[in-house]
């Protein structure tokens, strides 16, 4: 049990850690201490009912129709390797690093407005979240749920550290070379991943 929640674990974070516009107007309002608590919240509330929705989903599935969760596997894994070459090759690549400036959402309502909006309307995190994370998690059978805790936990940890965090990292962040490594690292856990998925069949 304790493989299933590191393994869900890995999986969330390396799928959260990332950089879209989700990350990007956390770690703003982390940045400029603007209704933290009520962004993290409201992400951390969307990763549980969608990540649950496909460990629910899933477990469910693959007592009627097997076929389709093998289908899963072999398209999560080649998703992994995708994610994972793109990644890498991000790693090498030169560029500049995450710009938090811009004015962060002024009231409470707006905030958590572009919090809710940010995560749902993206369509990419259906595929990973509930599509991805329900795949693996259905190839751990009873530990499927723990499976989900555990990518639940690392979303808790990513967006509270992004938040409250966001002053201290701020520094090391503004660095070019520490978006490298971070994508090198991510590139790298996506392959792994990607391997243990095949090999699951």
């Amino acid at each position: 049990m304790t493989a299933a929640w590191i393994a869900g674990f890995a999986l969330s974070f390396s799928l959260i850690l990332a950089i879209g516009a989700q990350n990007a107007f956390v770690l703003r309002q982390g940045l400029r201490r603007a209704h933290v608590g009520a962004v993290v919240a409201v992400c951390c509330l969307s990763e549980a009912i969608l990540i649950f929705a496909g460990v629910a989903g899933f477990g469910a599935l693959s007592a009627i129709a097997p076929w389709v969760i093998e289908a899963m596997r072999w398209g999560g894994a080649a998703f992994l390797l995708a994610y994972g070459i793109r990644s890498l090759r991000a790693a090498w690549a030169t560029g500049g690093a995450l710009d938090p400036g811009g004015e962060a959402t002024g009231s409470l309502r707006a905030a958590i407005g572009t919090a809710v909006l940010l995560t749902w309307a993206n369509p990419h995190v259906y595929l990973d979240t509930v599509g991805l994370i329900g795949a693996v998690a259905a190839t751990y059978g009873p530990g499927r749920w723990i499976f989900g805790t555990g990518a639940l936990s690392a979303s808790v940890v990513f967006f509270g550290l992004l938040g409250y965090g966001a002053r201290v990292l701020a520094p090391l962040f503004a660095r070019p070379g520490a978006w490298r490594i971070l994508d090198g690292v991510v590139g790298l856990t996506m392959l792994a991943l990607a391997v243990k998925l095949i090999a699951s069949g």
